[in-house]
């Protein structure tokens, strides 16, 4: 009888599902063309900021924090530009991404046609901004993990997935609360 030692197994799996998580960065040249690209979109400096891409079982979190956290400048350019994209992606607007990132990002398509049904809850945070993505569809949950995969892929030089930067107790709101849609005509 075969048998793989338990230690063996449980690295194996570990391993295994790291890289379900993982994403690799786009070629040298192509994260060289969106950085170029994001520069005339994104009005915060690139060196001086952090991307997070959180996955969540209901969507995700997109955050950018300053890297100082006495930076006003970054911050307030890092709230502006999240509250308008949140904004644009409310009424279906993805065209910012489009100019970053092409019109084949993974998910793009889906997230543009399905955005009413999809909630986009822009939050000031303490040394930046966040966006929470969440929707009821599976298939939609589906398109924004795609849709931060390519995030995580183009901007490898300054975003990072994983758990979004939060005080604890929002994190666990966010973790053990579920957070459906709203129609895009109804009021919070």
């Amino acid at each position: 009888m075969n048998f793989i030692p338990r230690t063996v197994l449980a690295l194996w799996i570990a391993a295994a599902a790291s890289a379900v998580y993982a994403q690799a960065p786009a070629n040298e040249q192509r994260l060289d063309e969106v950085a170029e690209r994001g520069s005339h979109v994104m009005p915060f400096h690139l060196e001086k900021t952090q991307h997070i891409f959180d996955k969540t079982p209901y969507g995700g979190i997109q955050q950018v924090v300053a890297k100082q956290a006495g930076d006003g400048e970054q911050i307030n350019l890092i709230r502006q530009h999240l509250a308008d994209i949140s904004a644009r992606f409310q009424q279906g607007d993805f065209s910012r991404q489009r100019r970053i990132h092409g019109d084949d990002m993974p998910g793009l398509a889906d997230l543009t046609k399905s955005y009413r049904r999809i909630r986009f809850a822009y939050k000031d945070l303490p040394n930046g901004a966040e966006i929470e993505y969440s929707a009821e569809d599976s298939a939609l949950v589906d398109a924004i993990h795609r849709y931060f995969n390519a995030q995580l892929s183009d901007h490898a030089r300054h975003a990072i997935g994983g758990e979004a930067c939060e005080p604890q107790e929002h994190k666990h709101h966010h973790k053990h609360q579920r957070h459906m849609p709203q129609a895009a005509d109804s009021k919070e």
